[in-house]
């Protein structure tokens, strides 16, 4: 990877009455990378939350995009232009019911799989950015999904998601210091 600034993106919806919503797991997870890596507060550029700061020698840039979920390509669009970051050094931390809860994936481009927030990065970006993939589990029928993602974790996931969360913001610099399948590799399947 040439260049030495990453984008780290959490996909989620703005607004309090979804801070605690399974698909805002991804918020979730910037902002306690935020916190473990001591970046500072996030101010309000490019229709998101924007934090910059270092894992070593390399300029991250922490990004919430504002704009509800099925927009959230066009602020990771504009940060890209604005830092001249390349698709590759972008990893987009998101909600995936096809893992089981607290399980982590890693994969380099692919479709969205139905999540608005990756469609809408693909149609704004390309296909190729790193997906680091949360596991929130699946509620066993289609037509329960919408109401699943949007409805609030329970105290019941309480204990893997607060390991799922830490785990991630302690480890997360290291995804620069490896190849990133290696970091997936160390970390959660090791």
């Amino acid at each position: 990877m040439e260049s030495n600034t990453y984008i780290f993106v959490g996909l989620g919806n703005p607004g309090s009455q979804y801070s605690l919503n399974r698909h805002n797991i991804g918020f979730m997870a910037i902002d306690l990378i935020a916190n473990e890596q001591n970046f500072p507060s996030f101010k309000s550029k490019f229709s998101a939350h924007v934090s910059e700061g270092r894992f070593g020698s390399n300029k991250v840039v922490l990004i919430k995009p504002q704009t509800y979920m099925n927009l959230s390509g066009r602020s990771v669009a504009e940060a890209m232009k604005f830092y001249k970051v390349p698709l590759d050094n972008i990893f987009v931390f998101h909600d995936d019911l096809d893992l089981q809860p607290g399980k982590v994936k890693l994969k380099q481009g692919g479709g969205a799989g139905g999540h608005n927030g990756l469609k809408s990065l693909d149609q704004c970006i390309g296909q190729n950015y790193w997906r680091i993939r949360l596991g929130i589990g699946h509620p066993g029928f289609k037509d329960a999904v919408s109401g699943y993602v949007l409805g609030n974790f329970h105290k019941d996931d309480e204990n893997w998601l607060i390991d799922l969360l830490s785990r991630l913001s302690k480890t997360i610099p290291d995804i620069l210091k490896q190849e990133p399948a290696d970091w997936l590799n160390q970390y959660y399947n090791g």
